[in-house]
């Protein structure tokens, strides 16, 4: 897609030819059908956009929820844009903390963080490379009736003056042709040239990949690892009046915004946040009635023994993220298993027990070993969908991991994570 068919897929004539596409059938088997009955009577270069948009939008509802209907993308800019729980956390730390002014947004992409902030009321402008993608950008700034609010212009991320704007946001390309890109000095721009744009203005947010080194979050800044529903999504560095107190944090996030707290955070309304407290590395003992798995980013953030603490619990291993507790303390910071049986790796021992046991249903997991889990299910007499071959109905999670050397398998089933 052009910016020439874009714009006259937003003419009155293509806006007719995309509502009629979002009320047709587009998947893979009717998607020929579709665009043959569309060409029937509208212009077929409309039809390709409309269609193209639709399929994008619906590829875009698990990030944006309702509001894709009314959105624009590139498959790029879907791709790299950051999902709408996500940058409203962000919008409303910018509210919170940030001087009054412009936020100068660099790389804007189609404005999914931009939209955010204007939506909380921020002034803003975006500054994006690519032509297409800013006019896809404006488009979505007019969908939700913000583009008095905030605007978007094509420019050079590395040419722009952050003086006198009261913040600036950064999202440094983290994708090439060849894929993703985890050295932070690769990112377009690389991390280094935007800090340095970024530290020019009194507050000052950068969005980065969730395998960022903690050696390369800059003196002075505090480093986010957020998840949503239990899966890590991305890292952001705050900088200036932005930065909190501490120099690293966890947020999980079902929906919305994390909640106020320290390491012992409580319950807030739309998620939940994990800040060092001052202890030192968690004991180290034997494996206790519970298992606790701390949640990505609570280990990306390096707050395993804050878990720990937590759960009243220890490490197995003090290499492995793996917290062993005697007790039950349900945390929204990591799932819970109760520990049935701690055994020495052995396939044939373990297909014999889950027999024994007439497991129907086994979920394999893993830390701290090499074991193939596709494999080792196979092995075990169990199918890609985890059901076993007539061992019976019961369900089962098997967790391979190591204690020193040693190779252990624990036959665990699930607590509630809340």
């Amino acid at each position: 897609m052009d910016i020439a068919s874009f714009s006259a897929l937003r003419t009155a004539a293509g806006r007719a030819v995309l509502d009629e596409a979002m009320a047709a059938d587009v998947s893979e088997d009717a998607l020929l059908t579709t665009a043959s009955r569309l060409r029937e009577r509208h212009d077929p270069g409309l039809v390709a956009a409309a269609l193209t948009q639709v399929r994008l939008r619906v590829r875009a509802a698990a990030k944006f929820g309702s509001d894709a209907r009314r959105m624009f993308f590139t498959q790029a800019g879907l791709e790299q844009s950051t999902r709408a729980g996500v940058a409203a956390h962000r919008a409303r730390r910018f509210a919170a903390h940030a001087p009054s002014g412009t936020t100068l947004e660099l790389g804007c992409g189609i404005g999914a963080d931009l939209v955010a902030r204007a939506r909380a009321g921020l002034a803003g402008e975006g500054v994006e490379l690519d032509p297409l993608t800013a006019e896809v950008a404006r488009a979505n700034l007019e969908a939700f009736g913000l583009q008095d609010v905030a605007s978007v212009r094509v420019g050079d991320a590395t040419e722009q003056d952050p003086g006198g704007h009261a913040a600036v946001f950064a999202d440094p390309g983290r994708r090439t042709a060849r894929g993703r890109v985890f050295d932070p000095r690769s990112y377009e721009p690389p991390l280094g040239t935007v800090l340095d744009l970024a530290g020019r203005a009194p507050a000052g947010c950068v969005k980065v990949a969730p395998g960022i080194p903690h050696e390369a979050v800059p003196d002075g800044a505090e480093a986010e690892w957020i998840s949503v529903a239990g899966d890590v999504k991305e890292a952001a560095l705050w900088l200036g009046a932005l930065a909190g107190d501490v120099r690293r944090r966890a947020t999980l996030l079902p929906s919305g915004a994390s909640a106020p707290g320290g390491f012992s955070s409580g319950e807030g309304p739309e998620g939940w946040t994990l800040t060092p407290g001052d202890l030192g590395d968690p004991d180290v003992g034997p494996w206790g009635r519970y298992l606790y798995e701390p949640d990505g980013a609570v280990i990306r953030a390096h707050l395993v023994a804050e878990v720990a603490a937590l759960a009243g619990g220890r490490l197995a291993d003090p290499r492995i993220a793996y917290v062993t507790s005697d007790e039950l303390r349900p945390t929204p910071f990591a799932a819970v298993y109760e520990v049935e049986d701690v055994l020495p790796f052995s396939v044939k021992r373990l297909r014999g027990e889950l027999r024994r046991r007439e497991v129907g249903v086994l979920t394999v997991k893993k830390r701290g070993s090499a074991v193939d889990v596709d494999r080792l299910r196979r092995d075990l007499g169990f199918g890609g969908r985890g059901r076993g071959s007539g061992y019976g109905g019961a369900e089962l999670t098997l967790v391979v991991t190591r204690v020193g050397r040693d190779p252990v398998a624990l036959l665990t089933r699930p607590e509630a994570r809340r």
